[in-house]
């Protein structure tokens, strides 16, 4: 074991771990829900509306699942370290994009009722 790496208590790896994959679940979630709206959403406003929608939040899940994976190295090596553990900007940048996204369906089937 190096010197400045100790085991930390394995409790805090579990919990580390179990958020990784609480992380895991959201981007499937995600990926799930962006695969529904392409294939059983109705058509969003303009021809392709359905398809930008459900890409998006393919995309987003993905996004997700890297940001959940690098939160769980991150968080690892500080606890191995000793040091304070970073506050992560990822999910104030989801939560962001998916009220973004919200918003968007809404004006797309307003605009596909006011047709």
């Amino acid at each position: 074991m190096d010197g400045d790496r100790r085991e930390p208590d394995y409790r805090f790896s579990l919990a580390n771990e179990r958020t990784l994959l609480a992380w895991v679940r959201t981007a499937l979630a995600l990926d799930v829900a962006g695969l529904g709206v392409v294939r059983f959403a109705p058509a969003l406003g303009f021809p392709g509306g359905r398809e930008l929608v459900g890409g998006v939040l393919v995309l987003l899940g993905a996004v997700t699942a890297w940001s959940g994976y690098r939160r769980f190295l991150a968080t690892d090596r500080a606890m191995r370290a000793g040091e304070p553990i970073v506050v992560p900007a990822a999910p104030r940048g989801l939560a962001a994009a998916l009220a973004a996204i919200s918003v968007v369906i809404l004006a797309l089937l307003a605009a596909d009722q006011l047709r």
